[in-house]
């Protein structure tokens, strides 16, 4: 099991990377929300719905099996 899978962008699959680039652009979105003095309500559970999309990602990740090379 290699844990580079978890944090090396070059390792993940695209669950995880998708999940990553939403949780920066939503902790973005977090501080102009504060900047500005605003609140969105349930704003927070975006963060849950992120670590439950990497999360599956991950779990996807360690058990998918490298593919083999296809020679078409």
């Amino acid at each position: 099991m290699k844990l580079s899978k978890i944090y090396d962008p070059r390792e993940m699959n695209s669950y995880q990377f998708v999940a990553t680039t939403g949780l920066i652009m939503t902790l973005v979105a977090n501080l102009i929300l504060i900047l500005l003095n605003k609140t969105v309500e349930n704003f927070t559970t975006l963060y849950l719905c992120w670590a439950v999309f990497f999360t599956g990602g991950t779990v996807a990740n360690f058990v998918s099996k490298p593919e083999e090379d296809h020679h078409h």
